[in-house]
């Protein structure tokens, strides 16, 4: 848990402060940006996930799809990363958003990068002060190589169900059984994909469940480790706190960057509705 996570306490009581990013971002809230300059964790960085973890959608890869390692480094360096020093991405929805950072970073290559457990609010109950205003700090010195996290393709997270390994939809339960679908052009999900929303790998204060019950959680779903697992969500951003639960766990998961926002887009692709 601890090459993932990393509690208020310990980055309160850390001699030097690692790299502090606030990834505050919902599906359909824009005001992410506002809510970071009335209040944030001291000297954190804001990221706008849409512009500065994604390149532009596009029908053909989705809505969030990878920017590529050399646009990351220059948004990297502008948030102030070094190689020296750790990182610690937040936001205010148990990590929901935050994980994207995260897991983009380890893609990246870098490998000190931890979630705040609990985020936001994990770090007033610990005492942590907040500051408000934006915050520039200087420029960072890192170089990312990628290649550091797995990564599949629409073609091979289908293949998975069929081919020994599992598929995890990410999203909640009734877009998973096409009930609604508020974002994306049909509603259902990837015949033999097994649903298993993100809000599950978290307890009612919004921190991660311990490692024990996740693994319990995902072996009751087929996924264990040794296994190959893919995970898949909307456009790639909650599917990545998916990832990051289950490394918790012990698991190792492949992300599927395009996720439903890709599939959904080609009419010739089957999708399947239902529990």
């Amino acid at each position: 848990m601890s090459d993932v996570l990393v509690g208020a306490a310990d980055v309160l009581a850390a001699g030097e402060r690692p790299v502090l990013l606030d990834v505050r971002w919902a599906l359909g809230d824009d005001r992410g940006r506002e809510k970071y300059l009335a209040g944030h964790l001291p000297g954190a960085v804001y990221i706008d996930l849409e512009t500065e973890l994604a390149d532009p959608p596009t029908a053909a890869l989705g809505r969030h799809p990878l920017p590529s390692v050399q646009r990351l480094q220059v948004h990297v360096r502008r948030w102030g990363v070094r190689a020296d020093r750790p990182v610690v991405v937040y936001d205010d929805s148990g990590g929901l958003a935050a994980a994207r950072a995260w897991w983009l970073l380890r893609w990246g290559g870098l490998t000190d990068v931890r979630l705040l457990d609990g985020g936001l609010r994990a770090w007033v109950r610990a005492g942590g002060q907040l500051e408000a205003g934006d915050v520039v700090p200087p420029p960072g010195d890192v170089v990312l190589r990628g290649g550091g996290m797995p990564v599949i393709e629409a073609e091979d997270a289908a293949a998975l169900p069929g081919g020994g390994g599992v598929l995890l939809d990410a999203r909640a339960a009734e877009r998973y059984r096409g009930d609604v679908e508020p974002v994306d052009p049909r509603a259902g999900h990837v015949p033999g994909a097994t649903s298993a929303p993100t809000t599950g790998n978290l307890t009612g204060e919004g921190t991660f469940r311990p490692a024990h019950d996740l693994a319990a959680r995902f072996a009751a779903l087929g996924a264990r480790p040794g296994r190959t697992v893919g995970v898949y969500c909307g456009s790639g951003v909650t599917a990545a706190h998916e990832v990051a639960a289950l490394a918790v766990a012990g698991i190792e998961a492949a992300l599927w960057p395009g996720s439903w926002s890709q599939w959904s887009t080609d009419p010739d692709r089957p999708v399947a509705t239902g529990g």
